[in-house]
């Protein structure tokens, strides 16, 4: 089978759409199928070391959700991607998220192949999604197969486009988080390690992370926070820093793909306090892969991969007490640690990439019976 891969964010910059795809891409090429990524790109394919990306279009910054997405508003990409398709004849064309522009309507408006969609995002600006529904109507109906990669992806999705989505999470490397590796020298000193993993954006909930932390280390003073990812800490953060001369807190910045399950083995706790806007949870299946036990907000997203009191716990956003005293808790009982990152270890089984890969190729085959169906039931009508 030949099979596009198509993804509107730029595929040299680390993100959990990236890696799933590059997951999927690795997986289905193992299993003898063609396959194809589609993307725009700050690097070339060769300075990425990736021999079946096609990069098209270079990609721009756009604030989104929050956060910053990179991606192509390249005029030049429609000539582009219609000579490519046609030239390509793929089988199977599976974008994600195909609300983002631009490649993703490009290649579901002029795609001849059975269609397939992941929906990834988790957002919750009611007017933005009320306008896109009237503009991309047309592209959604060229969809055969609707993936959400969560239950509240799944619910938020129907409210706006309503469609028959089928659950398919994420998916990660488990054995590469799972392996041991010599430990980071410089914080294996017998401090309690709590590590902080992702983007330094406001509705990653740093700022109530750096509050608790500051309480948590009145009374177990033998602890450090580590801050791992691209950004800076805004003024909120560097405030709380100063106003309570905290010590032990380390920025260590961003890190490649290659260093990351190092600092989930250094940690004893992971700790992931964002605000909102979480459909999915990849950090925390890295850290239970780790062996890492976890502290999290119970928000819809995070709730889809963690059960509290069980993998980790979970406690209400934006609550730094509730956030202090969850982390002391686990500080405090080793053995507690212990069994969650037990219990983490076999729940995260379920998300290996090899399952999901196999769950999304026969996907693709209900899609096709999808396409067909609607091929017949047209045919009749203008018969």
């Amino acid at each position: 089978m030949k099979i596009a891969l198509v993804s509107p964010y730029d595929f040299a910059h680390p993100g959990g759409v990236t890696a799933h795809i590059v997951h999927l891409a690795a997986k289905f090429s193992q299993y003898g199928h063609e396959v194809k990524i589609l993307a725009p790109s700050s690097k070339s394919a060769n300075a990425l070391n990736v021999e079946n990306l096609i990069p098209l279009g270079y990609p721009v910054p756009v604030p989104s959700n929050g956060s910053v997405a990179r991606i192509s508003l390249s005029p030049w990409l429609v000539p582009k991607v219609k000579a490519l398709l046609s030239r390509e004849n793929f089988d199977v064309v599976h974008v994600h998220n195909p609300y983002t522009p631009l490649l993703p309507l490009i290649a579901l408006r002029y795609s001849r192949s059975v269609n397939v969609a992941t929906f990834h995002g988790f957002h919750e600006e009611e007017k933005r999604y009320r306008i896109r529904k009237r503009i991309l109507k047309g592209s959604f109906e060229k969809i055969h197969g609707f993936i959400a990669v969560s239950p509240p992806v799944k619910e938020f999705m129907n409210h706006y486009y309503q469609a028959d989505y089928h659950v398919i999470p994420n998916s990660i490397d488990v054995d590469w988080f799972a392996s041991p590796l010599p430990p980071l020298t410089e914080f294996s000193d017998g401090k309690l390690n709590i590590l902080f993993l992702s983007r330094l954006e406001k509705r990653k909930g740093l700022k109530y992370l750096l509050a608790a932390f500051s309480r948590l280390k009145l009374v177990f003073p033998e602890v450090r926070l580590l801050i791992v990812g691209p950004g800076s800490p805004d003024r909120e953060c560097h405030q709380i820093i100063s106003e309570h001369n905290l010590q032990d807190v380390h920025f260590v910045g961003p890190v490649s793909y290659n260093e990351l399950p190092k600092y989930y083995q250094a940690a004893d706790i992971f700790c992931a306090p964002a605000v909102g806007k979480e459909s999915f949870g990849i950090v925390l299946l890295e850290a239970m892969a780790s062996g890492t036990p976890l502290v999290a907000s119970n928000i819809d997203g995070f709730r889809s991969v963690v059960d509290d009191d069980v993998q980790g716990i979970l406690v209400k956003p934006k609550d730094s007490m509730a956030l202090c005293s969850a982390l002391l808790r686990l500080a405090e009982h080793p053995e507690l640690r212990a069994s969650m990152a037990k219990k983490g270890l076999i729940h995260v089984e379920q998300f290996r990439s090899d399952k999901i890969a196999s769950e999304v190729l026969e996907f693709y085959g209900k899609s096709w019976e999808i396409r067909e169906k609607t091929r017949l039931n047209h045919q009749i009508d203008t018969s």
